[in-house]
């Protein structure tokens, strides 16, 4: 074979190798930007009084994203009705959380997502003719009134709630019956009014704020009413990825609620919207063992991108000053430190947090313990090495520092024993396990993998323990997705106590349904 002729084989294989290449490598990148969203047809079951908005953000995605989304309208509490005996669709948007928290008691929704929030109000015709001015002048023999029944829409139950409170609710269900009527949905209340059959309805704001022939009575006891309306990911969606796209798309600023306030709501302060949106999420090198699976199936459930950076948290908290500072891109959305004296350092930077899990603090000696060291004075003797963190860098060598300082033995350790400061906990341990020290202080967590080379040695102290805890960044645009993932990590104590931590969640004063504050104020 001629020399130009292997020259040219030898070219036409590596070309095929550099293609191949490259085509693994777009395949790869397109299955992590491109989650399997492929539901062919998402299911919607949504209240009436939300029909406008929601019809127009349907139409909005089915054009920007391709999936067609079939809606079945109704009051909230017959569409729940049906969600329960049918067991099937991807999304539930009710007009009063209280369904949603029905909904989620009965095991049919996994995710919810804020969107708006309404009043119930006195309508009228307008210029009032009948001059209502409270809830007493339902009573007027002069009235007849149009409710909502308190077993179907949304406002109906409302409605008796407020009543209830007030001592009404009997007297006006009865005049009602005999003057009025009761309707199943909000729309049908409107039209009444609308038409005169009525003098009166009670209806959301936001449904008077649409119609120009009505106005709106506020009262003290309906103002302090307010709903919040949320849309639900049902258990039942086929592909809850899909319907996880639709629900960030409806609930998003710059999308979905823009239909709502258009259409009266006061809306939530959304996310921002992406259609594969990144997170970045900081975290204490204590958190590793817990997080990493726990994050990855976020990541598959959402449809979305977290770059997660663990570190020291002294390292991580000197960054995040230095980007706010130079006002860089990269700030986390989300952070979980490995103690709470490191959110301190960032609080103003961050909403309140929610303490997640325990690490205690431990000494770790050779297996065997061969320089019998058995408490805090003992890593002082002559003699023995000692590893611990080094407290501008990582937290447990700030919890390391006053454990010893509340002894009176920081300085003596320091200065005759410790042969090595680490950036970060996760160091710790393999300065035992290489023999380079004869004992550090480290994370019971960080011991683990290493139970067959080293002997952990507790220590009886208030002080000898780490929390852990978990907060959303003020300047984040993704507030409400960062609380989703806070609460998928509060679903997940197995992966923490499986790591070596122990839940916080659970304990006294802390509330089991605890949640991150996020800008909105919401959980």
């Amino acid at each position: 074979m001629r020399r130009g002729t292997t020259n040219y084989l030898y070219g036409l294989i590596f070309l095929s190798v550099v293609l191949l290449a490259g085509l693994f490598a777009l395949l790869a990148l397109s299955g992590r930007a491109g989650p399997d969203r492929d539901a062919g047809e998402l299911m919607m079951y949504c209240a009436a009084a939300e029909r406008l908005a929601v019809e127009r953000t349907v139409a909005d995605y089915e054009k920007e994203c391709g999936t067609k989304v079939r809606l079945q309208f109704g009051g909230s509490n017959t569409l729940l009705n049906q969600l329960e005996v049918a067991r099937s669709g991807d999304i539930y948007l009710a007009a009063d959380q209280s369904y949603i928290d029905i909904a989620r008691k009965k095991g049919l929704v996994a995710e919810e997502l804020p969107v708006a929030r309404m009043r119930p109000v006195l309508a009228v015709k307008k210029g009032n003719p009948k001059g209502l001015e409270g809830l007493k002048d339902l009573l007027r023999d002069d009235v007849r009134a149009a409710l909502g029944n308190p077993d179907q829409p949304a406002i109906g139950k409302r409605l008796k709630q407020v009543l209830s409170d007030a001592g009404l609710w009997e007297k006006v269900e009865q005049h009602v019956t005999e003057t009025g009527v009761f309707k199943p949905t909000e729309p049908e209340i409107a039209n009444d009014v609308k038409l005169g059959s009525v003098d009166v309805g009670i209806l959301w704001d936001s449904t008077v704020s649409r119609m120009p022939e009505l106005e709106a009575v506020h009262t003290p006891e309906l103002d302090r009413a307010g709903s919040q309306v949320t849309l639900g990911v049902l258990t039942s969606a086929k592909n809850p990825t899909a319907a996880l796209h639709f629900a960030r798309y409806s609930a998003a600023r710059d999308r979905g609620l823009k239909h709502f306030e258009a259409t009266g709501f006061e809306p939530v302060e959304g996310d921002k919207w992406a259609d594969v949106p990144e997170l970045t999420f900081f975290a204490g090198a204590v958190n590793r063992r817990a997080l990493e699976p726990i994050v990855k199936r976020f990541e598959r459930r959402e449809g979305v991108r977290v770059n997660t950076v663990f570190n020291g948290c002294g390292i991580l908290t000197g960054q995040m000053k230095t980007i706010e500072q130079n006002q860089q891109s990269g700030f986390p959305d989300m952070y979980m430190a490995c103690d709470v004296y490191y959110l301190d350092a960032v609080a103003d930077m961050f909403h309140d947090g929610v303490m997640v899990s325990n690490a205690d603090i431990v000494i770790v000696v050779q297996k065997g313990n061969p320089k019998e060291i058995l408490s805090l004075e003992d890593l002082t003797r002559p003699g023995v090495r000692v590893a611990i963190g080094q407290p501008e860098q990582c937290t447990i060598g700030v919890l390391s520092r006053k454990l010893l300082e509340s002894k009176g033995l920081y300085d003596k350790l320091l200065a005759e024993n410790v042969v090595t400061q680490t950036p970060s906990s996760a160091m710790l341990v393999p300065n035992v396990t290489s023999r380079a020290a004869d004992a550090v202080l480290a994370y019971n967590t960080d011991t683990l993998a290493e139970r067959d080379k080293i002997d952990v040695i507790p220590i009886d102290s208030p002080l000898a323990k780490a929390v852990q805890p978990y907060s959303v960044a003020r300047s984040s645009d993704y507030q409400q997705l960062a609380g989703r993932l806070f609460e998928t990590i509060a679903r997940s104590r197995a992966d923490f106590e499986a790591a070596g931590f122990r839940w916080a969640l659970d304990e006294p004063g802390t509330a089991d349904d605890a949640q991150p504050t996020t800008a909105s104020g919401e959980p």
